[in-house]
């Protein structure tokens, strides 16, 4: 059965003072002991994952050790194969994860128990720590410097060729596997080869009507595909393995066709109505990624597009984060400001006195909203026609406020410098969220490390 916590650990490595890293390690792992609650929160979304295999004799990992190894992976940026290494042959690291000598984990183990903690169990965690952060008086929450910045996916730019392309090579392999795996009547020709060089030849087109051309022979080699693709979904279904595995691979190729079906579906369409009819698509309404369908558009200052999700930022003078908002679609930062100063009066139990913003959530209307929470003091980084005087108490507290909000761009660098908040590489919507919160969390842990306040 899962523990939370192991009761006993005998032969486990000690702890190297002599190193700073191993004393920030320490610290963290001090600060997540003082607290149970942290631990409570990963469990229960471990429980979910159901009881182990029997005929293996293991518990698994303990709550406490899927959290750790949770936070060593978004300290040290390492993959999930890099991580099982690195804990097996690091004293240190096996230390702070817990683990006893000669009980080492697999990457396909790590990934699963980790990916199972969800965004909202991290954001309980966030929420235990800035409590402790509170207690041990080096955050107040009575100063706070909001910002946005955009996390992007992990997708290739997107073209409507290379949407195509992905459609035609995904569904050629699953019915390459379907047909291997030995299911009778699928009937289908492999264009994969052909669609791909149409793909090129899009991309090194000079004029616009031989683009055209490609597109036109590229979009038949997908709906070839796709209609291979629909016929062979009953014989799949109605194939009967011989064995449990072969079962597993007729589950896996039914449901891959399925999902991306639609999605291939999806592809074509758009890519008739903006090249061959000259649609302008509305960008609420375009598939960016076959692999990443939650990803949006998100133009920043009118010149740089990313594709993610954008994330609003609050933080405090400590330099801790102390809430984060993962978003759908690419609200105004205006939209943003009342419900952001909302949260800290949730997280605090009373709202912040003075609060700095970003130039983008300037507005009359939100001074007037900041205000009505209990803001005392407001300041955005640019006035955009509004009055000091309206915004703050005086000009050298609106000074003070706009150079204490350049703090968070610094932090938002160093969370995509050293935690990898510039690329999510976790698939799907929910392991976005859940990689964002993972990488505050652990940031914010590591300035409580060198703060000293696992002491």
């Amino acid at each position: 059965m899962r523990e939370k916590r192991h009761k006993q650990m005998p032969l486990t490595p000690a702890f190297r003072e002599d190193f700073d890293q191993a004393r920030e390690l320490w610290a963290i792992g001090a600060i997540l002991d003082q607290h149970p609650a942290i631990y409570e929160a990963a469990y229960q979304d471990l429980c979910e994952l159901g009881p182990e295999t029997k005929n293996t004799g293991a518990t698994g990992m303990s709550a406490e050790q899927v959290l750790r190894a949770a936070i060593v992976k978004a300290l040290f940026g390492h993959s999930y194969r890099q991580l099982a290494f690195h804990i097996a042959d690091s004293a240190c690291l096996r230390a702070f994860c817990r683990v006893r000598i000669g009980h080492d984990f697999k990457k396909s183990a790590l990934q699963m128990n980790i990916k199972t903690l969800s965004a909202e169990t991290w954001e309980r965690i966030n929420r235990v720590i800035i409590g402790h952060a509170t207690a041990k008086k080096i955050e107040k929450g009575r100063e706070v410097r909001v910002d946005c910045t955009v996390v992007e996916s992990n997708i290739h730019h997107p073209t409507d060729s290379t949407l195509l392309w992905d459609a035609v090579r995904v569904l050629t392999r699953l019915l390459a596997a379907a047909r291997d795996l030995g299911v009778a009547g699928l009937g289908f020709q492999d264009h994969g080869r052909r669609a791909r060089r149409r793909m090129l030849g899009i991309h090194n087109a000079k004029r616009h009507e031989a683009r055209k051309k490609l597109y036109a022979d590229l979009l038949k080699m997908t709906e070839l595909t796709v209609g291979y693709a629909e016929k062979a979904l009953p014989y799949v279904d109605a194939y009967a393995p011989d064995s449990l595995e072969d079962m597993l691979e007729q589950a896996r190729i039914f449901d891959g066709i399925q999902h991306y079906l639609p999605l291939a579906r999806r592809v074509i369409d758009q890519a008739r109505r903006r090249v061959l009819q000259g649609e302008n698509i509305p960008a609420a309404e375009k598939l960016l990624s076959i692999f990443e369908t939650h990803t949006d558009i998100i133009i920043k200052d009118r010149r740089e597009t990313h594709f993610g999700h954008k994330i609003c930022l609050t933080g405090g003078r400590s330099n801790l984060i102390l809430d984060c908002v993962v978003l759908r679609s690419n609200p105004a930062d205006s939209e943003l400001a009342l419900p952001m100063l909302l949260r800290q009066k949730e997280i605090y139990g009373r709202a912040p006195l003075k609060a700095a913003l970003d130039g983008g959530f300037a507005s009359k209307e939100n001074v007037v909203l900041a205000k009505g929470t209990g803001v005392k003091d407001v300041c955005f980084a640019k006035r955009r026609g509004i009055k000091v005087s309206d915004m703050c108490r005086s000009k050298y507290v609106y000074r003070r406020l706009r150079n204490f909000r350049a703090g968070i761009e610094s932090g938002i660098s160093w969370l995509k410098r050293c935690f990898g908040l510039s690329r999510c590489n976790w698939q799907g919507w929910r392991s976005f969220q859940s990689y964002v919160w993972a990488s505050v969390v652990s940031a914010n842990l590591l300035t409580l490390a060198r703060a000293g306040t696992g002491k």
